[in-house]
Protein backbone atom coordinates (compact mmCIF):
# COMPACT_ATOMS: atom_id res chain seq x y z
CA UNK A 1 0.00 0.00 0.00
CA UNK A 2 1.40 3.41 -0.93
CA UNK A 3 1.88 5.87 1.92
CA UNK A 4 -0.61 8.32 0.45
CA UNK A 5 -3.24 5.57 0.66
CA UNK A 6 -2.77 5.04 4.39
CA UNK A 7 -5.91 5.98 6.27
CA UNK A 8 -5.27 4.47 9.71
CA UNK A 9 -2.64 4.68 12.42
CA UNK A 10 -1.13 1.62 14.05
CA UNK A 11 -1.98 1.17 17.71
CA UNK A 12 0.56 -0.50 19.97
CA UNK A 13 -0.87 -1.38 23.41
CA UNK A 14 1.44 -3.08 25.91
CA UNK A 15 -0.60 -4.87 28.57
CA UNK A 16 2.31 -6.29 30.58
CA UNK A 17 6.08 -6.10 30.85
CA UNK A 18 6.44 -2.35 31.45
CA UNK A 19 7.45 -0.92 34.84
CA UNK A 20 7.97 -4.55 35.86
CA UNK A 21 9.78 -7.76 34.99
CA UNK A 22 7.29 -10.37 33.77
CA UNK A 23 3.90 -10.99 32.12
CA UNK A 24 5.05 -9.60 28.77
CA UNK A 25 2.02 -9.09 26.56
CA UNK A 26 1.51 -6.63 23.70
CA UNK A 27 -1.34 -5.80 21.31
CA UNK A 28 -0.84 -4.52 17.76
CA UNK A 29 -4.02 -3.13 16.20
CA UNK A 30 -4.64 -1.78 12.70
CA UNK A 31 -8.17 -1.04 11.48
CA UNK A 32 -10.29 -4.03 12.55
CA UNK A 33 -7.42 -6.46 13.14
CA UNK A 34 -5.47 -7.34 16.29
CA UNK A 35 -2.40 -9.52 16.69
CA UNK A 36 -0.89 -10.41 20.05
CA UNK A 37 2.83 -10.63 20.73
CA UNK A 38 3.53 -13.04 23.60
CA UNK A 39 1.29 -13.64 26.60
CA UNK A 40 3.32 -14.09 29.74
CA UNK A 41 2.75 -14.40 33.45
CA UNK A 42 4.46 -13.27 36.64
CA UNK A 43 4.68 -14.86 40.05
CA UNK A 44 2.95 -13.46 43.14
CA UNK A 45 4.59 -11.14 45.63
CA UNK A 46 4.59 -11.86 49.36
CA UNK A 47 1.37 -9.88 49.86
CA UNK A 48 -0.63 -11.91 47.32
CA UNK A 49 -1.80 -14.59 49.73
CA UNK A 50 -3.07 -17.77 48.09
CA UNK A 51 -2.32 -16.48 44.59
CA UNK A 52 -0.45 -18.83 42.24
CA UNK A 53 -0.19 -16.85 39.02
CA UNK A 54 -0.32 -13.15 38.10
CA UNK A 55 -1.62 -12.20 34.65
CA UNK A 56 -2.15 -8.84 32.95
CA UNK A 57 -5.66 -7.42 32.78
CA UNK A 58 -6.98 -8.69 29.44
CA UNK A 59 -10.27 -6.75 29.48
CA UNK A 60 -9.43 -4.87 26.27
CA UNK A 61 -8.60 -8.08 24.42
CA UNK A 62 -11.74 -9.83 25.66
CA UNK A 63 -13.88 -6.91 24.56
CA UNK A 64 -12.24 -6.98 21.12
CA UNK A 65 -11.94 -10.72 20.73
CA UNK A 66 -13.68 -10.55 17.34
CA UNK A 67 -10.67 -8.62 15.97
CA UNK A 68 -8.02 -11.17 17.01
CA UNK A 69 -6.27 -12.70 14.00
CA UNK A 70 -3.39 -14.49 15.70
CA UNK A 71 -0.46 -14.45 18.10
CA UNK A 72 3.31 -14.18 17.72
CA UNK A 73 5.45 -16.08 20.25
CA UNK A 74 9.11 -14.99 20.46
CA UNK A 75 10.49 -17.71 22.78
CA UNK A 76 9.54 -20.19 25.47
CA UNK A 77 10.08 -18.41 28.79
CA UNK A 78 7.14 -18.41 31.21
CA UNK A 79 7.01 -14.61 31.26
CA UNK A 80 6.25 -14.80 27.52
CA UNK A 81 4.04 -17.90 27.07
CA UNK A 82 2.79 -18.77 30.57
CA UNK A 83 -0.51 -16.89 30.24
CA UNK A 84 -1.69 -18.39 26.95
CA UNK A 85 -3.58 -21.35 28.45
CA UNK A 86 -5.45 -19.06 30.88
CA UNK A 87 -6.43 -16.62 28.12
CA UNK A 88 -7.71 -19.38 25.83
CA UNK A 89 -10.31 -20.23 28.47
CA UNK A 90 -11.79 -16.77 27.86
CA UNK A 91 -11.30 -16.17 24.13
CA UNK A 92 -10.07 -18.05 21.09
CA UNK A 93 -6.90 -17.24 19.17
CA UNK A 94 -7.16 -18.50 15.58
CA UNK A 95 -3.46 -19.30 15.19
CA UNK A 96 -0.27 -19.05 17.25
CA UNK A 97 3.08 -18.87 15.46
CA UNK A 98 6.30 -19.59 17.32
CA UNK A 99 9.61 -21.46 17.52
CA UNK A 100 9.65 -25.24 17.87
CA UNK A 101 10.78 -25.36 21.50
CA UNK A 102 8.33 -22.70 22.66
CA UNK A 103 5.38 -24.37 20.93
CA UNK A 104 6.37 -27.82 22.20
CA UNK A 105 6.25 -26.45 25.75
CA UNK A 106 3.05 -24.53 25.02
CA UNK A 107 1.27 -27.54 23.57
CA UNK A 108 1.71 -29.45 26.83
CA UNK A 109 0.31 -26.53 28.81
CA UNK A 110 -2.73 -26.24 26.54
CA UNK A 111 -3.48 -29.97 26.71
CA UNK A 112 -3.20 -29.94 30.49
CA UNK A 113 -5.59 -26.97 30.67
CA UNK A 114 -8.04 -28.58 28.23
CA UNK A 115 -7.87 -25.76 25.68
CA UNK A 116 -5.73 -27.31 22.95
CA UNK A 117 -8.68 -27.18 20.53
CA UNK A 118 -9.10 -23.40 20.90
CA UNK A 119 -6.13 -22.49 18.71
CA UNK A 120 -3.83 -23.80 15.99
CA UNK A 121 -0.11 -24.01 16.70
CA UNK A 122 2.26 -23.44 13.78
CA UNK A 123 6.05 -23.65 14.14
CA UNK A 124 8.39 -21.28 12.34
CA UNK A 125 12.05 -21.37 11.33
CA UNK A 126 14.56 -18.52 10.99
CA UNK A 127 13.60 -15.99 8.30
CA UNK A 128 10.13 -17.51 7.86
CA UNK A 129 7.50 -14.90 7.01
CA UNK A 130 3.89 -15.55 8.08
CA UNK A 131 0.78 -13.58 7.16
CA UNK A 132 -1.68 -12.79 9.94
CA UNK A 133 -4.92 -11.18 8.77
CA UNK A 134 -4.91 -8.67 5.90
CA UNK A 135 -2.44 -6.16 7.31
CA UNK A 136 0.35 -8.01 9.15
CA UNK A 137 3.31 -9.95 7.77
CA UNK A 138 5.69 -11.20 10.47
CA UNK A 139 9.27 -12.29 9.83
CA UNK A 140 11.15 -14.35 12.42
CA UNK A 141 14.81 -13.36 12.92
CA UNK A 142 17.07 -15.66 14.95
CA UNK A 143 18.51 -14.01 18.07
CA UNK A 144 20.50 -15.22 21.08
CA UNK A 145 19.11 -15.39 24.61
CA UNK A 146 19.29 -17.67 27.66
CA UNK A 147 16.86 -20.15 26.11
CA UNK A 148 17.29 -21.97 22.82
CA UNK A 149 15.14 -21.19 19.78
CA UNK A 150 14.66 -17.50 20.53
CA UNK A 151 13.64 -14.85 17.99
CA UNK A 152 13.25 -11.19 17.28
CA UNK A 153 10.47 -10.29 14.83
CA UNK A 154 10.03 -7.82 12.00
CA UNK A 155 6.35 -6.90 11.80
CA UNK A 156 5.48 -5.54 8.35
CA UNK A 157 2.45 -3.21 8.51
CA UNK A 158 0.87 -0.81 6.01
CA UNK A 159 2.82 1.99 7.73
CA UNK A 160 6.23 0.35 7.73
CA UNK A 161 8.34 -2.21 9.58
CA UNK A 162 8.27 -2.56 13.36
CA UNK A 163 11.20 -4.49 14.85
CA UNK A 164 10.46 -6.10 18.21
CA UNK A 165 13.67 -7.52 19.64
CA UNK A 166 12.09 -9.96 22.07
CA UNK A 167 14.52 -10.84 24.86
CA UNK A 168 18.05 -10.72 23.47
CA UNK A 169 21.77 -10.31 23.87
CA UNK A 170 24.48 -10.52 21.22
CA UNK A 171 26.20 -13.84 21.96
CA UNK A 172 28.84 -14.41 19.27
CA UNK A 173 29.81 -17.85 20.63
CA UNK A 174 26.44 -19.42 21.53
CA UNK A 175 26.45 -22.87 23.11
CA UNK A 176 24.20 -24.32 20.39
CA UNK A 177 26.01 -22.58 17.51
CA UNK A 178 22.83 -20.71 16.47
CA UNK A 179 24.11 -17.16 16.00
CA UNK A 180 22.14 -13.91 15.96
CA UNK A 181 21.11 -13.08 12.39
CA UNK A 182 22.84 -9.68 12.34
CA UNK A 183 22.75 -9.56 8.56
CA UNK A 184 18.97 -9.62 8.44
CA UNK A 185 18.69 -6.90 11.07
CA UNK A 186 21.09 -4.74 9.07
CA UNK A 187 19.11 -5.33 5.87
CA UNK A 188 15.97 -4.06 7.56
CA UNK A 189 17.90 -1.10 8.91
CA UNK A 190 19.14 -0.29 5.40
CA UNK A 191 15.62 -0.44 3.92
CA UNK A 192 14.12 1.54 6.79
CA UNK A 193 12.65 0.62 10.18
CA UNK A 194 9.73 2.74 11.30
CA UNK A 195 9.95 1.80 14.99
CA UNK A 196 12.18 -0.32 17.22
CA UNK A 197 10.74 -1.92 20.36
CA UNK A 198 13.72 -3.16 22.36
CA UNK A 199 14.46 -5.15 25.54
CA UNK A 200 15.49 -2.76 28.35
CA UNK A 201 16.32 -5.21 31.17
CA UNK A 202 20.05 -4.45 31.47
CA UNK A 203 19.97 -0.84 30.24
CA UNK A 204 21.68 0.35 33.44
CA UNK A 205 24.65 -2.01 33.00
CA UNK A 206 27.59 -0.79 30.87
CA UNK A 207 29.41 -2.97 28.37
CA UNK A 208 28.34 -6.14 26.56
CA UNK A 209 26.67 -9.09 28.27
CA UNK A 210 29.19 -11.98 28.33
CA UNK A 211 28.65 -15.06 26.22
CA UNK A 212 27.01 -18.10 27.78
CA UNK A 213 30.23 -20.01 27.13
CA UNK A 214 32.06 -17.74 29.60
CA UNK A 215 30.61 -19.72 32.53
CA UNK A 216 32.03 -23.06 31.37
CA UNK A 217 35.51 -22.60 32.87
CA UNK A 218 34.21 -21.44 36.25
CA UNK A 219 31.64 -24.24 36.47
CA UNK A 220 34.33 -26.71 35.45
CA UNK A 221 36.46 -25.52 38.39
CA UNK A 222 33.55 -25.99 40.80
CA UNK A 223 32.90 -29.51 39.51
CA UNK A 224 36.55 -30.47 39.81
CA UNK A 225 36.72 -29.33 43.45
CA UNK A 226 33.46 -30.87 44.69
CA UNK A 227 34.14 -34.00 46.75
CA UNK A 228 30.67 -35.12 47.83
CA UNK A 229 27.28 -34.92 46.21
CA UNK A 230 26.87 -31.97 43.88
CA UNK A 231 23.60 -30.00 43.73
CA UNK A 232 23.18 -27.45 40.92
CA UNK A 233 20.25 -25.08 40.59
CA UNK A 234 19.53 -22.74 37.69
CA UNK A 235 16.54 -21.36 35.82
CA UNK A 236 14.47 -24.31 34.64
CA UNK A 237 14.28 -22.84 31.13
CA UNK A 238 18.01 -22.17 30.72
CA UNK A 239 18.56 -24.79 28.04
CA UNK A 240 22.13 -23.68 27.27
CA UNK A 241 23.17 -23.73 30.95
CA UNK A 242 21.59 -27.13 31.48
CA UNK A 243 23.44 -28.42 28.43
CA UNK A 244 26.74 -27.17 29.90
CA UNK A 245 25.98 -28.78 33.27
CA UNK A 246 25.17 -32.14 31.66
CA UNK A 247 28.39 -32.08 29.64
CA UNK A 248 30.43 -31.33 32.78
CA UNK A 249 28.63 -34.11 34.68
CA UNK A 250 29.65 -36.52 31.95
CA UNK A 251 33.23 -35.23 32.07
CA UNK A 252 33.48 -35.80 35.84
CA UNK A 253 31.67 -39.15 35.80
CA UNK A 254 28.60 -37.98 37.71
CA UNK A 255 25.17 -39.47 37.13
CA UNK A 256 22.45 -36.80 36.96
CA UNK A 257 19.01 -36.89 38.51
CA UNK A 258 16.62 -34.02 37.78
CA UNK A 259 14.31 -32.79 40.55
CA UNK A 260 11.52 -30.37 39.67
CA UNK A 261 8.65 -30.82 37.24
CA UNK A 262 9.31 -27.72 35.13
CA UNK A 263 12.93 -28.67 34.55
CA UNK A 264 12.02 -32.27 33.73
CA UNK A 265 9.50 -31.09 31.13
CA UNK A 266 11.92 -28.65 29.52
CA UNK A 267 14.75 -31.17 29.31
CA UNK A 268 12.41 -33.71 27.71
CA UNK A 269 11.29 -31.24 25.02
CA UNK A 270 14.81 -29.90 24.44
CA UNK A 271 16.23 -33.42 24.03
CA UNK A 272 13.49 -34.39 21.57
CA UNK A 273 14.30 -31.31 19.46
CA UNK A 274 18.05 -31.78 19.71
CA UNK A 275 18.83 -28.69 21.82
CA UNK A 276 20.20 -30.85 24.64
CA UNK A 277 22.50 -33.73 23.73
CA UNK A 278 23.67 -36.31 26.23
CA UNK A 279 23.88 -40.07 26.66
CA UNK A 280 20.68 -41.75 27.78
CA UNK A 281 22.32 -43.36 30.81
CA UNK A 282 23.57 -39.98 32.11
CA UNK A 283 20.08 -39.12 33.36
CA UNK A 284 18.76 -41.45 36.03
CA UNK A 285 15.75 -41.42 38.40
CA UNK A 286 16.33 -40.50 42.03
CA UNK A 287 16.03 -44.09 43.23
CA UNK A 288 18.87 -45.19 40.94
CA UNK A 289 21.49 -42.89 42.50
CA UNK A 290 20.95 -43.76 46.16
CA UNK A 291 23.54 -46.50 46.19
CA UNK A 292 26.13 -44.57 44.16
CA UNK A 293 29.19 -42.98 45.81
CA UNK A 294 28.58 -39.32 46.62
CA UNK A 295 31.34 -38.21 44.24
CA UNK A 296 29.40 -39.78 41.34
CA UNK A 297 26.09 -37.95 41.99
CA UNK A 298 24.76 -34.68 40.60
CA UNK A 299 21.28 -33.45 41.51
CA UNK A 300 19.97 -30.81 39.09
CA UNK A 301 17.12 -28.95 40.73
CA UNK A 302 14.70 -26.08 40.43
CA UNK A 303 14.57 -23.35 43.07
CA UNK A 304 17.28 -20.87 42.07
CA UNK A 305 14.90 -18.00 42.93
CA UNK A 306 13.78 -19.35 46.30
CA UNK A 307 10.30 -20.26 45.02
CA UNK A 308 8.28 -21.57 48.01
CA UNK A 309 7.23 -24.88 46.41
CA UNK A 310 10.41 -25.57 44.45
CA UNK A 311 12.51 -28.67 45.07
CA UNK A 312 15.52 -26.82 46.51
CA UNK A 313 13.36 -24.81 48.93
CA UNK A 314 11.78 -28.00 50.22
CA UNK A 315 15.25 -29.57 50.57
CA UNK A 316 16.52 -26.53 52.49
CA UNK A 317 13.44 -26.63 54.75
CA UNK A 318 14.01 -30.37 55.32
CA UNK A 319 10.59 -31.06 53.85
CA UNK A 320 11.61 -33.05 50.77
CA UNK A 321 10.52 -36.69 51.18
CA UNK A 322 13.58 -38.22 49.50
CA UNK A 323 16.51 -35.77 49.67
CA UNK A 324 18.30 -34.50 52.77
CA UNK A 325 21.39 -32.30 52.87
CA UNK A 326 24.48 -33.96 54.34
CA UNK A 327 27.78 -32.40 55.48
CA UNK A 328 30.12 -32.41 52.50
CA UNK A 329 27.43 -31.69 49.89
CA UNK A 330 28.13 -28.81 47.47
CA UNK A 331 25.23 -26.64 46.30
CA UNK A 332 25.81 -24.36 43.30
CA UNK A 333 23.52 -21.43 42.47
CA UNK A 334 24.12 -20.93 38.74
CA UNK A 335 21.69 -17.99 38.67
CA UNK A 336 21.43 -14.55 40.22
CA UNK A 337 18.25 -13.58 42.09
CA UNK A 338 15.92 -11.39 40.05
CA UNK A 339 14.58 -8.24 41.75
CA UNK A 340 12.28 -9.14 44.63
CA UNK A 341 13.70 -12.62 45.20
CA UNK A 342 16.94 -11.75 47.00
CA UNK A 343 15.65 -12.29 50.55
CA UNK A 344 14.10 -15.65 49.68
CA UNK A 345 17.32 -16.83 48.03
CA UNK A 346 19.51 -15.65 50.94
CA UNK A 347 17.27 -17.51 53.39
CA UNK A 348 17.65 -20.73 51.39
CA UNK A 349 21.44 -20.32 51.29
CA UNK A 350 21.55 -19.85 55.08
CA UNK A 351 19.47 -22.96 55.70
CA UNK A 352 21.63 -25.07 53.39
CA UNK A 353 24.81 -23.87 55.11
CA UNK A 354 23.40 -24.61 58.57
CA UNK A 355 22.87 -28.21 57.47
CA UNK A 356 26.54 -28.54 56.46
CA UNK A 357 26.46 -27.79 52.73
CA UNK A 358 29.17 -25.84 50.93
CA UNK A 359 27.13 -23.26 48.99
CA UNK A 360 28.65 -21.52 45.97
CA UNK A 361 26.84 -18.40 44.83
CA UNK A 362 27.33 -14.76 43.87
CA UNK A 363 28.20 -12.71 40.80
CA UNK A 364 31.92 -12.76 41.55
CA UNK A 365 32.02 -16.55 41.08
CA UNK A 366 31.31 -16.15 37.34
CA UNK A 367 28.91 -19.10 37.20
CA UNK A 368 25.99 -17.15 35.73
CA UNK A 369 25.54 -14.64 32.93
CA UNK A 370 22.40 -12.78 31.95
CA UNK A 371 20.36 -13.53 28.86
CA UNK A 372 19.65 -9.82 28.32
CA UNK A 373 21.85 -7.32 26.53
CA UNK A 374 23.64 -4.51 28.37
CA UNK A 375 24.20 -0.98 27.09
CA UNK A 376 26.61 -1.90 24.28
CA UNK A 377 24.28 -4.67 23.07
CA UNK A 378 21.45 -2.14 23.02
CA UNK A 379 23.59 0.36 21.09
CA UNK A 380 24.45 -2.31 18.53
CA UNK A 381 20.76 -3.11 18.09
CA UNK A 382 20.01 0.58 17.51
CA UNK A 383 22.93 0.90 15.09
CA UNK A 384 21.86 -2.12 13.04
CA UNK A 385 18.16 -1.24 12.79
CA UNK A 386 18.49 2.59 12.56
CA UNK A 387 14.83 3.17 13.53
CA UNK A 388 12.95 6.43 13.02
CA UNK A 389 10.98 5.95 16.26
CA UNK A 390 11.93 4.14 19.44
CA UNK A 391 9.83 2.46 22.14
CA UNK A 392 11.75 0.89 25.07
CA UNK A 393 9.98 -2.19 26.47
CA UNK A 394 10.55 -5.07 28.90
CA UNK A 395 11.78 -3.44 32.09
CA UNK A 396 11.10 -1.35 35.15
CA UNK A 397 10.66 2.40 34.76
CA UNK A 398 14.27 3.38 35.45
CA UNK A 399 15.40 0.81 32.86
CA UNK A 400 13.09 2.27 30.23
CA UNK A 401 14.36 5.78 30.98
CA UNK A 402 17.99 4.72 30.75
CA UNK A 403 17.38 2.88 27.49
CA UNK A 404 15.74 6.00 26.05
CA UNK A 405 18.81 8.01 27.05
CA UNK A 406 21.02 5.48 25.27
CA UNK A 407 18.85 5.82 22.16
CA UNK A 408 19.23 9.61 22.30
CA UNK A 409 23.01 9.20 22.46
CA UNK A 410 22.69 7.17 19.24
CA UNK A 411 20.99 10.06 17.46
CA UNK A 412 17.26 9.37 17.93
CA UNK A 413 15.50 12.65 18.85
CA UNK A 414 13.63 12.75 22.17
CA UNK A 415 10.40 13.62 20.36
CA UNK A 416 10.70 10.37 18.37
CA UNK A 417 10.36 8.13 21.41
CA UNK A 418 7.89 7.59 24.23
CA UNK A 419 8.16 5.94 27.62
CA UNK A 420 4.86 4.28 28.36
CA UNK A 421 3.07 2.24 30.99
CA UNK A 422 0.99 -0.91 30.67
CA UNK A 423 -2.33 0.01 29.08
CA UNK A 424 -1.12 3.11 27.24
CA UNK A 425 -2.31 3.34 23.64
CA UNK A 426 0.65 4.28 21.47
CA UNK A 427 -0.41 5.71 18.13
CA UNK A 428 2.19 5.29 15.40
CA UNK A 429 2.07 6.98 11.99
CA UNK A 430 4.81 7.51 9.41
CA UNK A 431 5.25 11.00 10.86
CA UNK A 432 4.72 10.63 14.63
CA UNK A 433 4.60 8.52 17.75
CA UNK A 434 2.45 9.55 20.71
CA UNK A 435 0.23 8.27 23.51
CA UNK A 436 -3.45 8.93 22.77
CA UNK A 437 -5.24 7.17 25.61
CA UNK A 438 -5.36 4.19 27.93
CA UNK A 439 -7.12 0.83 28.24
CA UNK A 440 -7.64 -1.16 31.46
CA UNK A 441 -4.27 -2.36 32.69
CA UNK A 442 -4.04 -4.04 36.05
CA UNK A 443 -3.61 -7.54 37.37
CA UNK A 444 -5.65 -10.70 37.08
CA UNK A 445 -4.81 -13.05 39.93
CA UNK A 446 -5.21 -16.82 39.64
CA UNK A 447 -5.49 -19.40 42.41
CA UNK A 448 -6.59 -23.02 42.58
CA UNK A 449 -10.30 -22.30 43.18
CA UNK A 450 -12.97 -23.48 40.76
CA UNK A 451 -13.29 -20.03 39.19
CA UNK A 452 -9.53 -19.56 39.17
CA UNK A 453 -9.67 -15.79 39.59
CA UNK A 454 -9.05 -13.82 42.78
CA UNK A 455 -10.88 -10.49 43.05
CA UNK A 456 -9.22 -7.42 44.51
CA UNK A 457 -11.65 -7.54 47.44
CA UNK A 458 -10.76 -11.14 48.28
CA UNK A 459 -7.06 -10.36 48.07
CA UNK A 460 -7.50 -7.40 50.43
CA UNK A 461 -9.35 -9.64 52.88
CA UNK A 462 -6.59 -12.26 52.71
CA UNK A 463 -3.93 -9.64 53.27
CA UNK A 464 -5.82 -8.17 56.21
CA UNK A 465 -6.18 -11.59 57.82
CA UNK A 466 -2.47 -12.26 57.29
CA UNK A 467 -1.43 -8.94 58.79
CA UNK A 468 -3.95 -8.50 61.62
CA UNK A 469 -5.45 -11.95 62.19
CA UNK A 470 -9.07 -13.02 62.52
CA UNK A 471 -11.52 -13.17 65.42
CA UNK A 472 -14.50 -15.52 65.21
CA UNK A 473 -17.39 -15.26 67.67
CA UNK A 474 -20.10 -17.92 67.91
CA UNK A 475 -23.24 -17.13 69.87
CA UNK A 476 -26.71 -18.65 70.31
CA UNK A 477 -29.87 -16.59 71.02
CA UNK A 478 -33.33 -17.79 72.01
CA UNK A 479 -36.76 -16.45 71.01
CA UNK A 480 -36.85 -14.10 73.96
CA UNK A 481 -33.60 -12.34 73.04
CA UNK A 482 -31.45 -14.06 75.67
CA UNK A 483 -28.17 -15.90 75.26
CA UNK A 484 -28.62 -19.68 75.36
CA UNK A 485 -24.95 -20.21 76.32
CA UNK A 486 -21.74 -18.29 76.78
CA UNK A 487 -20.36 -17.06 73.43
CA UNK A 488 -17.32 -18.86 72.08
CA UNK A 489 -14.43 -16.76 70.82
CA UNK A 490 -11.55 -17.94 68.64
CA UNK A 491 -8.46 -15.90 67.75
CA UNK A 492 -6.14 -16.71 64.85
CA UNK A 493 -3.04 -14.63 64.26
CA UNK A 494 -4.09 -11.97 66.80
CA UNK A 495 -1.52 -10.74 69.32
CA UNK A 496 -3.06 -9.65 72.62
CA UNK A 497 -2.15 -9.62 76.29
CA UNK A 498 -5.79 -10.07 77.37
CA UNK A 499 -6.57 -13.49 78.83
CA UNK A 500 -9.03 -15.55 76.83
CA UNK A 501 -11.48 -15.88 79.76
CA UNK A 502 -11.56 -12.12 80.29
CA UNK A 503 -12.06 -11.49 76.59
CA UNK A 504 -14.90 -14.01 76.49
CA UNK A 505 -16.57 -12.40 79.50
CA UNK A 506 -16.24 -8.96 77.94
CA UNK A 507 -17.74 -10.16 74.62
CA UNK A 508 -20.67 -11.72 76.47
CA UNK A 509 -21.38 -8.48 78.28
CA UNK A 510 -21.35 -6.48 75.05
CA UNK A 511 -23.74 -8.91 73.31
CA UNK A 512 -26.11 -8.87 76.28
CA UNK A 513 -26.08 -5.05 76.31
CA UNK A 514 -26.98 -4.89 72.61
CA UNK A 515 -29.77 -7.46 73.05
CA UNK A 516 -31.15 -5.60 76.06
CA UNK A 517 -31.20 -2.25 74.27
CA UNK A 518 -32.21 -3.28 70.73
CA UNK A 519 -34.05 -6.62 70.83
CA UNK A 520 -37.47 -5.07 70.34
CA UNK A 521 -36.30 -3.39 67.12
CA UNK A 522 -36.03 -6.84 65.53
CA UNK A 523 -38.58 -8.98 67.42
CA UNK A 524 -42.26 -8.20 66.94
CA UNK A 525 -44.68 -9.12 69.69
CA UNK A 526 -46.45 -12.46 69.38
CA UNK A 527 -49.40 -12.17 67.03
CA UNK A 528 -51.54 -15.21 67.33
CA UNK A 529 -49.22 -18.19 67.45
CA UNK A 530 -46.05 -17.15 65.57
CA UNK A 531 -43.27 -14.73 66.63
CA UNK A 532 -41.47 -12.76 63.90
CA UNK A 533 -37.80 -11.95 64.38
CA UNK A 534 -35.49 -10.21 61.88
CA UNK A 535 -32.54 -12.45 62.62
CA UNK A 536 -30.50 -11.09 59.70
CA UNK A 537 -30.86 -7.51 60.86
CA UNK A 538 -29.97 -8.48 64.44
CA UNK A 539 -26.88 -10.38 63.32
CA UNK A 540 -25.71 -7.40 61.26
CA UNK A 541 -26.03 -5.04 64.25
CA UNK A 542 -24.24 -7.46 66.59
CA UNK A 543 -21.39 -8.03 64.14
CA UNK A 544 -20.93 -4.30 63.55
CA UNK A 545 -20.79 -3.70 67.30
CA UNK A 546 -18.32 -6.57 67.80
CA UNK A 547 -16.02 -5.21 65.05
CA UNK A 548 -15.99 -1.75 66.59
CA UNK A 549 -15.57 -2.91 70.17
CA UNK A 550 -12.97 -5.65 69.59
CA UNK A 551 -10.74 -3.44 67.46
CA UNK A 552 -10.90 -0.73 70.14
CA UNK A 553 -10.20 -3.20 72.94
CA UNK A 554 -7.36 -5.10 71.19
CA UNK A 555 -5.79 -2.01 69.63
CA UNK A 556 -5.49 -3.72 66.23
CA UNK A 557 -7.61 -4.28 63.12
CA UNK A 558 -8.42 -8.00 62.86
CA UNK A 559 -11.16 -9.37 60.64
CA UNK A 560 -14.18 -10.14 62.82
CA UNK A 561 -16.82 -12.73 61.94
CA UNK A 562 -19.96 -13.35 64.00
CA UNK A 563 -21.70 -16.71 63.74
CA UNK A 564 -25.22 -16.59 65.22
CA UNK A 565 -27.36 -19.61 65.96
CA UNK A 566 -31.10 -19.34 66.61
CA UNK A 567 -33.51 -21.87 68.13
CA UNK A 568 -34.68 -24.71 65.96
CA UNK A 569 -38.41 -24.07 66.48
CA UNK A 570 -40.51 -20.98 67.24
CA UNK A 571 -42.97 -21.27 70.17
CA UNK A 572 -46.73 -21.46 69.52
CA UNK A 573 -49.74 -21.40 71.83
CA UNK A 574 -51.49 -24.66 72.52
CA UNK A 575 -55.18 -24.96 73.41
CA UNK A 576 -54.35 -24.98 77.12
CA UNK A 577 -52.48 -21.67 76.74
CA UNK A 578 -49.03 -23.19 77.17
CA UNK A 579 -46.15 -22.50 74.80
CA UNK A 580 -45.43 -25.45 72.51
CA UNK A 581 -42.78 -26.08 69.84
CA UNK A 582 -43.41 -26.62 66.15
CA UNK A 583 -40.95 -28.31 63.86
CA UNK A 584 -38.87 -25.92 61.77
CA UNK A 585 -35.38 -25.94 60.37
CA UNK A 586 -32.50 -24.66 62.47
CA UNK A 587 -31.09 -21.34 61.25
CA UNK A 588 -27.52 -20.16 61.50
CA UNK A 589 -26.61 -16.72 60.24
CA UNK A 590 -22.97 -16.07 59.45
Amino acid sequence: MAKNEITSALKIIPLGGLHEIGKNTCVFEYDDEIILLDAGLAFPTDGMHGVNIVLPDMTYVRENRHKIKGMIVTHGHEDHIGGVAFHLKQFEIPVIYGPRLALAMLEGKLEEAGVRDRTELRTVLPRDVVRIGKHFFVEYIRNTHSIADSFSVAIHTPLGVIIHTGDFKFDHTPVDGERFDLQRLAEHGEKGVLCLMSDSTNSEVPGFTPSETSVIGNLDRVFSQACGRLFVTTFASSVHRINIILQLAQKYNRVVTVVGRSMLNLIAHARNLGYIKCKDDLLQPLAAIRNLPDENVLILTTGSQGEPMSALTRIANQEHPHIKIRPGDTVVFSANPIPGNTIAVVNIIDKLMMQGANVIYGREKGIHVSGHGCQEDQKLMLALTRPKFFLPVHGEHRMLVKHAQTAQSMGIPAENMVIVQNGDIVELTPQSIRVIGKVPAGLELVDTSSSGMVSAKVLQERQKMAEEGIVTIATAIDWSGKLMAKPEIHLRGVVTSIERSLLQKWVQQRIEEVLSLRWLEFAQAFDGEQPEVDWGGLQEVLEREMIRSIRRELQCQPSVTLLMQIPEEPPVKAADGRRRRTRTTAQVAS
